[in-house]
């Protein structure tokens, strides 16, 4: 071991301890280890932010500018709605559906590329259905890697161990050839992650917000159905209020009468529906045809500006003197030059007008006016701001421009017209042309984290081909059971490509190992075949750490921790060692000439 080695392997411990404790944020320990790289000369400055350029890092940031379009234009929404048509709330059902599709999709084209398109609509759903992200998105990620093995392109990395193997005048993997092993992997892992491995995914983070937090708020808004509106002559249950906007529907006013929300009251022209939902729910009437929030009906004043109207939540202060009356006795519209859009009462269910109920200390609303008038309310020891909303609402419009950008990106993929990371560029940039995201918007949504990551990790990978760390621990495995048993070398491959897969990028790993696996087996009168395969299952065996870009884009959405991979990911790893370890060499006799 040399003195560069030995350096390198104390660096990648150091990083691996503090991506596990949180001591210190994980994008920052990685910037941090491309310094050290730097100033030990185990790295050139320039090779040392190459990684930023790598195809890699373009790729998951065009995915995430992609990502982002999907969200600004309400697709997720949409998705999410019909796929909760048929699960209904229920978390098991959200994660069969989420599992059982994203590894369809992935078994027949990149993984990274299967979990950004599911992204957003995951986001949706779990907000729909009030589900921490955290519950859904990992299982999502790991759902996309594990039927990497399916078949040969549903990876690069298949490809990459394929055109190594020609080159040691080995035949190609065809293109159903792993499956044998693939599959029964990809099946285990489904059923350990609904079984076990969701449970492992601990903490805050990921847990459903509680019953009337800040993030769930349910506020009673007024909604006045217009006489051109579709849901006229409709029924409550046939609106689907419910169903796509998550709304509840607690009393229809009709003139003086109040009527009780019966699923089979019909709705009649003009009628005010009392519902109940969180704000970012009701904002979302205003994009529904023939019906409005009655704030914006009786809302106006001349000359006011889009970019001059707020939309705030504002809590009633002790000291208000709107303290024990109405609205309507207030006047509070005329008086402040503002409307109420919801309405929210901790711990009671209010069931009439907003206009006619009395105002308590800790009430709080949705508020929308002239910016200075609601600064005024709260130099006034009215209100207190405690949450500023952005009201840009999805373009909806451009919804099936988003889809079809991105699916087109995925076609140009799979078939190879274009390399991944060009078509989601490519994709990017007609998201920005047509409008269907603003440049400033996509950056916004864009998880930096992840990009920085990424990039610093793949420094470090290089880091260990120059100093030859990489091949200095596959000479270990060697030694180490060589003299033990085909098994335990072909053990031993399948460990160390699984380690190195952690620093360095799959195809990296593949490309390190893969020659030494070949040769090592040609001298010990073994099928070669037999060792690439098993070290192109192990090169997708990523769950150990959310290094796997996959595993990244979830990584802060989810708000996972390090840790949680490494709990979620060992008893996987452990299950698919096992898997392969039986199966790979019966497919692949080790014996030569057995295939």
């Amino acid at each position: 071991m040399t003195l560069e080695i030995a350096l390198l392997l104390f660096i990648v411990v150091a990083c691996l301890v503090l991506f596990s404790t949180d001591w210190v944020a994980p994008d920052v320990v990685a910037l941090g280890a491309v310094v050290v790289l730097v100033v030990t000369r185990l790295v050139s400055p320039k090779e040392a932010f190459a990684g930023f350029g790598s195809e890699t890092v373009i790729m998951i940031l065009g995915l995430l500018l992609l990502t982002a379009a999907l969200l600004r234009t309400g697709v997720m929404d949409v998705a999410a709605g019909y796929i909760l048509r048929y699960t209904g709330k229920s978390e098991n059902r959200l994660l069969v559906v989420v599992m059982l599709a994203s590894a369809g999709l992935s078994a027949f084209m990149s993984n990274t590329a299967s979990t950004a398109f599911f992204l957003p609509i995951v986001l949706g759903l779990a907000v729909r259905a009030q589900v921490a992200p955290g519950k859904l998105l990992l299982p999502l990620a790991f759902s996309s890697i594990l039927t990497s093995s399916v078949t040969l392109i549903s990876t690069s990395t298949n490809m990459v161990v394929s055109g190594l193997m020609t080159q040691y005048r080995l035949d190609p993997i065809g293109l159903f050839e792993l499956s044998p092993v693939g599959i029964p992997i990809a099946i285990t892992g489904l059923l350990y992650m609904y079984f076990i491995g969701r449970h492992l995914v601990g903490g805050e983070e990921t847990t459903a917000p509680k019953a009337g937090a800040y993030t769930i708020r349910p506020y009673l808004s007024e909604i006045v159905v217009l006489p051109n509106s579709p849901l006229v002559g409709r029924t409550l249950a046939q609106s689907r209020l419910g169903q796509d906007l998550d709304l509840t529907v607690v009393r229809l006013i009709r003139g003086p009468e109040y009527l009780s929300a019966y699923p089979d009251r019909r709705i009649q022209a003009n009628d005010i529906l009392l519902a109940e939902g969180r704000k970012e729910e009701i904002l979302k009437v205003k994009d529904i045809p023939g019906v409005e929030i009655i704030a914006d009906v009786k809302f106006s004043e001349p000359g006011l500006r889009p970019e001059d109207l707020g939309l705030v939540e504002v809590i009633l202060l002790p000291r208000s003197p709107l303290i024990g009356r109405t609205l309507r006795e207030t006047r509070f519209r005329e008086r402040f030059g503002l409307q109420v859009l919801g309405l929210n009462r901790h711990g009671e269910n209010l069931r009439r007008k907003m206009s006619l109920v009395p105002l308590e200390i800790g009430d709080t609303m949705l508020i929308q006016g002239h910016r200075a008038n609601i600064a005024a309310l709260e130099d006034d020891n009215t209100f207190r701001v405690i949450g500023t909303l952005d009201e840009k609402r999805p373009h909806r419009k451009r919804a099936p421009m988003a889809v079809a950008i991105f699916v087109g990106v995925l076609l140009l993929a799979t078939f190879k017209v274009l390399p991944l990371h060009v078509a989601v560029i490519l994709g990017s940039v007609l998201a920005f042309v047509t409008r269907c995201i603003t440049p400033d918007e996509a950056y916004r949504e864009v998880e930096w984290k992840a990009v920085i990551l990424i990039g610093s990790m793949l420094t470090l990978g290089a880091a260990m081909e120059n100093t030859g760390t990489a091949k200095y621990l596959a000479s270990l495995i060697v030694h180490w059971t060589g003299q033990a048993g085909p098994l335990w070398l072909l053990s031993g491959f399948f460990v160390l490509t699984v380690l190195l897969t952690q620093p360095m990028s799959n195809q990296a790993a593949a490309v390190v190992v893969i020659p030494i696996a070949i040769q090592t087996a040609l001298q010990l009168d073994l099928n070669p075949r037999t060792f690439a395969m098993m070290i192109a299952v192990a090169a997708s065996c990523s769950y150990l750490t959310p290094l796997e870009p996959s595993c990244l884009m979830v990584y802060g959405p989810g708000r996972y921790k390090f840790t949680d991979f490494l709990r979620a990911g060992s008893l996987l790893t452990l299950l698919i060692f096992l898997i392969a370890i039986y199966l790979v060499p019966r497919v692949w006799p080790l014996m030569r000439g057995g295939n």
